[in-house]
């Protein structure tokens, strides 16, 4: 008897152990609910009562007042026996039970599992038909258990429930603890099946249970990507979203820089506004002049060419021939030019620069005993600064020289000032040129280039010399240009555009 007992009272832990450990699953039915249950189990009566443990039958009609509260009758019976310690002797003993319950439900009964308690009043009936003794009490009663429903049935259920009766034999001043601990089978019917997530699909078939309001499902509950952003079909308002994308709440595509391309594929995702790039996000330069297509403005720039912010050639010199490409830079207008920007048709005294290292002057015109330039010569020094433009690089001596006619003294000094005047001139009259390249130097007589005993030989002896002083850069600048007589044809190069 008491190892039954023991047994008895370990059970009730058990059951509740079970029903409070159980996780919360997907929901089942919910609403107002006729619940019907029928069971066996096994009664452990009071040892007081002489009574033996038997096997007994349940069942029971409830009604699902709210989550927490289920009202429900109760009916109890077991046939056993009186143990033979019985002062009557052995004999035959039956025992029902019918009442009213209250089944206070620990989790929403919408659930799979749900742990209860549950208390009662109702009439108890203990009799031996064969001794015609007979036990009948107001009967209170109280348990516990769990309902777990049955696989792939939202109404159908395995009850586990474990409770104790009290009654009062005849005679007896104190209630006996009779325990019952069933396991039977409920069916729901009523109420409806729950969607917590609304998306059509009953919570106890929904394998996601929490799907946003409005994505579209399949059959089972679980949402559908069909781009795989991350984002439901229903509530993805850009659904074909290149796979690996980044997207925002609504799966549209974010795209910082807006060159078309999608972060999280956009391998350059800093690119700048109204640059044309490739599928991964990245700008395109076809001339690999540094300015993006798109936002390059001259698209088929020469290799090398020096360009604008909008990427087109910069002609400083307007020869047709682009910065970077052009080895002649500061060619006069006018001049063709080869494809590397560097004149073609040459000049008499551009000749004589670079042949000779020196442009000579004898046609240059003062008012006598001055160093006042006449206008008529003013043409002669105007081809010597276009000539010097072009190269920018030299250094230079602007020499006066006279004959020996008058005093050697007084010769010296004009010579000096004539020079000067000529360099004035040629810088005035030509402002890009650097005046650090040149100084101003009068001979006199003393380097004449003929005799001064003919008028011809004084004649060539009264004249301004530029002289390159870096001789060095002037070979380099020789072996650049190309030397055609003058007179000869020669294509024009075409301007780049």
């Amino acid at each position: 008897m008491s190892g039954h007992t023991t047994g008895s009272k370990r059970l009730p832990l058990l059951v509740l152990s079970l029903a409070l450990c159980a996780a919360p699953a997907r929901a089942q039915v919910a609403g107002h609910v006729i619940e019907a249950h029928g069971g066996i189990g096994f009664v452990q009566y009071d040892s007081r009562d002489m009574l033996r443990s038997s096997g007994m039958l349940t069942a029971s009609l409830g009604y699902r007042w709210s989550p927490a509260l289920t009202f429900e009758y109760a009916w109890l019976g077991a046939d056993t026996k009186r143990s033979p310690q019985y002062p009557l002797g052995e004999a035959d003993h039956s025992w029902t039970w019918n009442g009213v319950d209250v089944r206070w439900n620990l989790r929403d009964p919408s659930e799979r599992i749900t742990p209860y308690f549950i208390t009662g009043m109702g009439y108890g009936r203990s009799h031996d038909p064969d001794l015609n003794q007979i036990s009948q009490m107001g009967a209170p009663s109280a348990g516990m258990g769990v309902i777990m429903n049955i696989r792939d049935n939202e109404r159908l259920a395995v009850r586990i429930q474990v409770r104790d009766v009290l009654m009062r034999e005849v005679g007896a001043d104190n209630f006996s603890n009779h325990i019952h601990a069933t396991i039977g089978i409920q069916i729901s019917r009523g109420g409806k099946s729950k969607d917590a997530d609304l998306d059509g699909v009953r919570n106890w078939l929904d394998k996601e249970p929490n799907t946003p309001i409005g994505a579209k499902v399949d059959a089972q509950g679980r949402s559908m990507d069909s781009d795989g952003d991350g984002v439901p079909d229903g509530i993805d308002k850009c659904p074909g979203t290149p796979k690996g994308a980044k997207v925002d709440k609504t799966g549209c595509p974010i795209d910082s820089d807006g060159d078309g391309v999608p972060d999280g594929i956009d391998r350059c995702d800093s690119t700048l506004k109204g640059a044309t790039v490739d599928a991964f996000g990245c700008p395109k330069d076809s001339d690999g002049d540094g300015v993006l297509d798109g936002i390059d403005q001259c698209p088929d720039t020469p290799k090398g060419a020096v360009v604008d912010a909008k990427g087109c050639p910069v002609d400083s010199d307007g020869d047709g021939v682009p910065d970077g490409i052009d080895k002649c830079p500061n060619t006069p207008p006018g001049l063709k030019v080869d494809a590397t920007g560097c004149p073609i048709e040459v000049s008499e005294k551009e000749t004589e620069l670079l042949d000779t290292g020196m442009i000579r002057l004898q046609n240059v015109n003062f008012d006598t005993g001055k160093a006042t330039i006449k206008p008529d010569s003013y043409p002669v020094l105007d081809d010597v600064g276009k000539v010097l433009l072009q190269y920018p690089m030299l250094t230079m001596e602007v020499g006066g020289h006279t004959d020996n006619t008058g005093a050697k003294a007084k010769n010296v000094a004009l010579s000096e000032q004539r020079a000067k005047a000529v360099l004035d001139y040629i810088e005035q009259k030509f402002p890009a040129l650097d005046k650090s390249h040149f100084t101003a130097v009068g001979y006199g007589p003393e380097v004449p280039v003929a005799s001064n005993g003919t008028a011809l030989g004084r004649a060539k002896n009264r004249r301004v010399e530029f002289r390159v002083t870096n001789k060095d850069v002037l070979k380099i600048e020789r072996e650049k240009r190309h030397l055609v007589p003058k007179d000869t044809t020669t294509p024009t190069p075409t301007p780049n555009k």
